[in-house]
């Protein structure tokens, strides 16, 4: 189902029910929730899965905040 999905939307990566439990809780880390929230909602036990969002949300958020330099 969600194949199909992806399929006629015009998405060509794999995408599968982690794929979209994974971008769920990382936008909604982008958009400001705590994490606690996002480990209510995924389910989590414990906050170390829910931190491995967190640290991925930073990463691309400095790669972005960096200015591209030309190389010499």
């Amino acid at each position: 189902m969600i194949a199909n999905a992806a399929e006629r939307a015009g998405i060509t990566a794999a995408v599968s029910p982690h794929t979209l439990r994974h971008s769920f809780a990382t936008h909604l880390l982008e958009g400001g929730a705590d994490l606690k929230s996002i480990q209510d909602m995924l389910g989590h036990a414990t906050d170390a899965m829910t931190r491995r969002y967190s640290g991925e949300v930073r990463q691309r958020l400095a790669a972005q905040q960096m200015p591209q330099v030309a190389p010499l």
